[in-house]
């Protein structure tokens, strides 16, 4: 079994793709960790996770079982596919649409902008969420903002 753990180390970036859909590698890292013990600060099936199995109608429980199960990355995708009937096309238009998201309302943007103040308050090169949540992993093991 592949197991994280995410008191050593960040999960992969939500910008890792896999098959196409960002987001997906970042929740496999998390659900094994959860299923370890070893998920650190990390949440599996947190609102970025929900975004993915909106898109794709699966469960948090359908990915949980899989990787119980001991599924590699590939047996998963393969599941994934198997079960959800999405085109290369909007795979792509949901995946980029997320590496590009940023906050778009003016509560979303104060939070922005209070947990960058946290993380990275000399930054002003951070603008989206995946910008934000790279940055977070990067310092909270340790690195420099």
């Amino acid at each position: 079994m592949n197991i994280t753990d995410l008191t050593q180390r960040p999960p992969r970036s939500p910008r890792l793709k896999l098959g196409g859909y960002v987001i997906l590698p970042r929740m496999l890292d998390k659900g094994r960790a959860e299923l370890a013990g070893k998920a650190g600060e990390y949440h599996y099936a947190c609102p970025l996770d929900q975004r993915f199995l909106e898109f794709t109608g699966l469960t948090a429980e359908d990915i949980l079982g899989l990787l119980r199960a001991g599924k590699s990355d590939g047996e998963v995708l393969a599941w994934v596919r198997e079960h959800t009937k999405r085109s290369e096309w909007e795979i792509e238009s949901w995946s980029e649409y997320h590496v590009r998201r940023g906050p778009l309302d003016n509560e979303s943007r104060q939070h922005f902008n209070e947990a960058l103040e946290k993380i990275a308050p000399n930054r002003d090169d951070i603008g989206t969420w995946f910008d934000m949540l790279d940055i977070d992993d990067f310092v909270s093991f340790g690195g420099a903002a």
